[in-house]
C-alpha cells in the first residue's frame, strides 16, 4: 500500500520543498486512509509535522523500512502493529504534544504455517483444547483412540445408550462452503466459472472447490488462522485416489482405477482453476502441488452434507473425526442454525469404536477411491462387470444390485440378468427385447424361462468373466509388491484391495464351476413368488 501510495505522490509534480523523503513519510503517514488524492495537493505551510518526523527517524532506519516493503520470496509475514514511542528532540523549536504512532509494516513477524511433512505431528490434544475454548462440547463418555495403527477416531469409554448425543459443534467453527461465498465473493466467482468451462460435471464440485479455497486461505494465515489448531490435527499423507501416482495405478484393476482415475481428474481441473491467479492466494501456495494435493484431500475425507435451509458442504471440527463403519451407531445432523449435533443410533458397548456412514457399504471400491482405507466389515463387492455399463443402464440396475459375497463368493441374481442380456443383444434381439421387459416390469417367471434355456451359455460368459478377473488382479499384486513400500506408501492398502478381490473371485470361480441348473434353481429361488419357483422346477 504504501509503494503504490508513494509511486502516486511523485506523479503529483510536488514544490520544490518536498523532498524525497517527505513524500516517503507522507505515504506512511496517510497509508491507513482510504482516500486515494495526492497527499500534497492543498498542504498548509505552517504543517510542520512531516519534517518534524523526518528529523527523528535517520537514514538508516528508513532505508530498513522501505527495503522490507519489498516482497519476500519463501518467506511469508502477517501484518502486525508496531507501536512506536515517539521522543521529544530539544532541537525542534516547539514541543509537541504526546502521542504514539502506529505503523503496520511487513517486517513484524513471521507467519509459520503447519508443517506439511507426511510424518509431521498431529496436535490432537491442542485441537480439543480449542474446539472447547470456542464452545464444542462433547460427553465424556467417548475419547480419541488410534490403537493398532489406525487413523485418530472416536471411542466410547463405557456403554453409551441410543439416542445420547456425544458431541457439539457450534456454527461459529463449522467450515461452510457458502460461507466461503460471502468471503472471497467476484474473485471466487470468476475461478468457478473457469472451472465449469473445464469439468461438465463442476457444478456438483462447486462447494467441495469452495472448501478447498477456504483451506488454502487458513493454512496461509499460519498461527492468526482460528483453525490453526485444526489444521494442525489433520493428517498430512492421505491413500485415495487423489494421492496416488502413475505406479500406483498400474497396480490396480479397471474398476478401482477408474474410480481412482476420476477423482485424480478431477482434483486437475480444481488445480487449473486456482492456477488462474483470481483468488487471493500466493503464487507459493498455488503453485505447491504438495500444498494444494493436501487442501483438496482435507475438503474431499472430512466434509459432510448439509442440507437446510439451502444445500452445501461443510467441515465441523472433532465431528469429522468419525470414521466409517458398515453398521454405524452415530448420526451426524444440523439444525437450521449450522449447530452440529453427533449422537448415537444404537446402544454402544464400552471400547467399541464411534463410526457413521460415508457411503455405501455394499461397496467398498468407491470409498477406497475417496477415502484411502478398506474397512474390515466388508461383506460384498461390486462384480467388477464395468464392460457392461450399458446393459446395467438399460436395466435400471444398480451398482449395489450386482455384488458377490466376500465370505462365500455367492453371485447377486441380478448379475446373471446383465451377462444374459449381453448375449441376447448379440445372438437374439427378439428375446433380448423381450427380456429387457421381463426384467423392467419384475417378470419373475419369463425371467426364468430366459435363465433356464440360455444358462449354460451364460455360465460360460460369466466363467470367462471371473477368470479374467482373478488372472488381472494376480498380476497387479505381484507388481505392487514389487515397489518398494519407502517410495510407495500407498501399496499396502491396494495390495489388501487387490487381495480381497482375489479371494473373492476364486471362490465364485468354485461355484460356477460346480453349479448346475437344479443348484442355480435352489440358490436363486425367490420364496416370496412360489408360481414362479413351481414353473423353475418344472423346467429343471
Amino acid at each position: 500500500r504504501l509503494r503504490e501510495r508513494f509511486i502516486k505522490m511523485r506523479s503529483c509534480r510536488p514544490t520544490s520543498s518536498h523532498s524525497r523523503n517527505q513524500l516517503l513519510w507522507t505515504a506512511i503517514l496517510q497509508s491507513g486512509s482510504k482516500t486515494r488524492e495526492c497527499p500534497l495537493q492543498g498542504q498548509r505551510k505552517d504543517d510542520t509535522l512531516i519534517m518534524k518526523l523526518i528529523l527523528l527517524f535517520n537514514a538508516s532506519f528508513l532505508a530498513t523500512t522501505v527495503s522490507a516493503f519489498s516482497p519476500p520470496t519463501l518467506k511469508k509475514y502477517r501484518n502486525k502493529p508496531v507501536q512506536y514511542q515517539l521522543q521529544w528532540n530539544p532541537k525542534l523549536s516547539a514541543r509537541p504534544r504526546s502521542f504514539t504512532w502506529s505503523l503496520s509494516v511487513g517486517v513484524a513477524e513471521e507467519i509459520t504455517p503447519i508443517s506439511l511433512k507426511p510424518l509431521a505431528n498431529r496436535d490432537m490434544k491442542g485441537l480439543q483444547e480449542w474446539a472447547t475454548q470456542y464452545g464444542a462440547q462433547l460427553t465424556d463418555d467417548i475419547e480419541l483412540y488410534n490403537g493398532q495403527g489406525a487413523d485418530w477416531q472416536w471411542r466410547a469409554k463405557q456403554d453409551i445408550p441410543a439416542g445420547q448425543t456425544v458431541l457439539y459443534v457450534p456454527p461459529s467453527i463449522v467450515l461452510t462452503s457458502n460461507s466461503a461465498v460471502a468471503e472471497f465473493g467476484e474473485n471466487l466467482q470468476i475461478a468457478e466459472y473457469y472451472l465449469m468451462q473445464l469439468d461438465e460435471d463442476a457444478e456438483e464440485r462447486l462447494p467441495l472447490f469452495r472448501l478447498m479455497v477456504k483451506i488454502l486461505a487458513e493454512y496461509e494465515k499460519g498461527e492468526m488462522s482460528i483453525y490453526y489448531s485444526w489444521l494442525n490435527s489433520l493428517p498430512r499423507r492421505f491413500y485415495n485416489g487423489v494421492s496416488m501416482t502413475d505406479n500406483c495405478f498400474e497396480c490396480l484393476p479397471r474398476y478401482p482405477a477408474l474410480l481412482a482415475a476420476k477423482e485424480k481428474n478431477h482434483f486437475y481441473r480444481i488445480v487449473d482453476a486456482i492456477r488462474q491467479g483470481t483468488l487471493p492466494l500466493s503464487e507459493e501456495t498455488i503453485y505447491n502441488d504438495d500444498t494444494l494435493q493436501w487442501a483438496y484431500n482435507v475438503a474431499l475425507t472430512r466434509y459432510q452434507e448439509f442440507w437446510e435451509p439451502v444445500y452445501q458442504k461443510v467441515i465441523p471440527p472433532l465431528a469429522d473425526l468419525f470414521n466409517h463403519g458398515s453398521n454405524p451407531n452415530v448420526q451426524i445432523s444440523f439444525d437450521a442454525e449450522g449447530n452440529c449435533f453427533a449422537y448415537t443410533i444404537d446402544n454402544v458397548p464400552a471400547g467399541a469404536l464411534l463410526t457413521v456412514s460415508l457411503g455405501d457399504p455394499t461397496n467398498p471400491t468407491p470409498l477406497f477411491a475417496q477415502y484411502g482405507f478398506l474397512y474390515d466389515d466388508c461383506k460384498t463387492l461390486f462384480c467388477q462387470a464395468i464392460h457392461l455399463q450399458p446393459q446395467i443402464d438399460e436395466l435400471g440396475y444398480e451398482y449395489k444390485d450386482l455384488l458377490i459375497q466376500t465370505e462365500s463368493g455367492e453371485i447377486a441374481y441380478k448379475v446373471w440378468d446383465i451377462f444374459l442380456y449381453k448375449l441376447l443383444l448379440e445372438n437374439d434381439p427378439d428375446s433380448a427385447s423381450a427380456f429387457y421387459t421381463a426384467c423392467t416390469t419384475n417378470d419373475e417367471k419369463t425371467k426364468e424361462e430366459y435363465h433356464e434355456y440360455y444358462y449354460q451359455y451364460t455360465k460360460d460368459v460369466m466363467k470367462s468373466h471371473v477368470d479374467s478377473i482373478i488372472d488381472e488382479v494376480n498380476t497387479l499384486t505381484a507388481k505392487a509388491k514389487s515397489l518398494p513400500l519407502s517410495s510407495y506408501p500407498r501399496v499396502p492398502m491396494i495390495v489388501a484391495h487387490n487381495e480381497l478381490m482375489g479371494q473373492t473371485f476364486a471362490m465364485t470361480k468354485e461355484i460356477l464351476d460346480s453349479l448346475e441348473w437344479d443348484e442355480f434353481y435352489a440358490e436363486y429361488c425367490d420364496p416370496n413368488d412360489p408360481e414362479g419357483c413351481d414353473v423353475l422346477m418344472g423346467l429343471a
